[in-house]
């Protein structure tokens, strides 16, 4: 079904072009000096979450008459890929952040969207989204954390992990069961406006990774926790897991768009270090053995980023798309782990070493197959969705 939402964003290809390249001069001005330290030292990169505010990415994709930029997708995933080739981990900020603004504007009451909007635009409030527990990733339907109504309020109690700005973030949109005997379960499920400061609510520890430093990923405690009625997302129990799942249309794009940036980043760091490294009296660039590698890489870099605009451009128009999205989320991601890999061995020796920045490149790019839905269950989802499309 076709979604009125985002259906009648476009955007001026002057002020697109603008924007693009005020973000240019800030990745190239203020971003790029400070990656290798906050990466090697996982320091939440607190000015350039400032800087970003500043820029209006945290209102990217929220609609202009709550004070966001209402950007369309195409121009929110060349963003995305633009950043994610030079650091990737800043763009988990923004995006965990937008998937929950997404799922107020889309199905938010009047109140919530006027009371919560406009905070979030303005960078005031972080978001995230908060659905994975222990033991619920791929299957959400698993989730154990509960609502009972009490009065104006529900009582939550339960854990999320793995949950983007968990540690920095202010709030999160929270998938709970609020009937635990319904069949089938996803009808059982609603999606909660859970802020910091709720009694009860409090964080679990950071999780340390191999890669995606700098980003907070923590765990969510919820013990007694009484969240007020009108914090439930829509106002009606039970909505929760198409609320959710609702935004993950637009976090594949952008997981997509942040492997197109990483596959467009080893490039170019692979393409710079082959025309200064000489062996044998030549550069290696002139090496045909490098050529090859150099020819799959921009070939590859390229197809994912037309299959990630591609899926933009469908969500743009208002059109179910996971199948695309799910397409240019497995592509991309595969492709920044292969130009990774491939950008290492070019750089040989010197890959393994933190003096270089490609080797944070290939630690990164091995998430973008995971998160969102890992690339296993993308190519099910796509599978299904060709078969529906093209029956016999």
């Amino acid at each position: 079904m076709a979604s009125a939402y985002l259906q009648t964003r476009h955007v001026d290809p002057a002020f697109e072009a603008q924007l693009l390249d005020s973000i240019d001069k800030w990745i190239d001005r203020e971003m790029r000096p400070v990656v290798m330290a906050h990466d090697h030292g996982d320091i939440w990169p607190a000015q350039t979450v400032d800087q970003m505010v500043e820029l209006g990415l945290f209102g990217a994709t929220i609609g202009e008459e709550y004070g966001g930029l209402g950007l369309p997708a195409t121009t929110y995933a060349k963003i995305v890929a633009r950043i994610s080739s030079y650091w990737m981990a800043p763009t988990g900020i923004f995006n965990s952040h937008l998937i929950m603004a997404l799922a107020i504007e889309k199905f938010g009451t009047p109140a919530q969207k006027a009371k919560w909007l406009p905070m979030m635009a303005r960078g005031e409030i972080r978001g995230g989204l908060a659905l994975t527990e222990p033991d619920a990733g791929t299957d959400l339907q698993a989730l154990r954390m509960t609502a009972r109504r009490d009065g104006d309020h529900y009582v939550v109690n339960g854990t999320k992990t793995w949950i983007s700005n968990g540690i920095k973030g202010h709030a999160f949109a929270l998938l709970v069961k609020t009937d635990t005997g319904v069949d089938p379960r996803y009808k059982g499920m609603s999606l909660f406006i859970a802020d910091k400061g709720l009694p009860g609510f409090k964080t679990g520890k950071k999780i340390a990774k191999l890669g995606y430093n700098a980003i907070d990923s923590g765990e969510l405690v919820f013990e007694d926790c009484r969240i007020p009625a009108d914090q439930l997302i829509g106002g009606v129990e039970g909505q929760g897991f198409f609320h959710a799942t609702g935004g993950l249309e637009l976090g594949r794009i952008n997981v997509a768009a942040r492997g197109v940036g990483l596959a467009e980043g080893a490039l170019r760091l692979a393409t710079q270090y082959a025309q200064v490294r000489k062996t044998m009296g030549k550069t290696i660039s002139e090496h045909q053995a490098i050529q090859l590698k150099l020819g799959e890489m921009v070939t590859r870099a390229r197809a994912a980023r037309l299959l990630t605009l591609d899926a933009a451009e469908a969500y743009d128009r208002g059109e179910r798309v996971d199948m695309e999205a799910g397409m240019a989320k497995y592509f991309a991601s595969e492709a920044a782990v292969k130009n990774a890999e491939e950008a290492m061995r070019i750089f040989g020796g010197y890959s393994y070493s933190k003096e270089y920045e490609i080797e944070r490149y290939y630690r990164d790019a091995l998430l973008m197959c995971i998160g969102e839905g890992t690339n296993e269950m993308q190519r099910m989802i796509i599978a299904r969705q060709w078969v529906k499309r093209n029956p016999a």
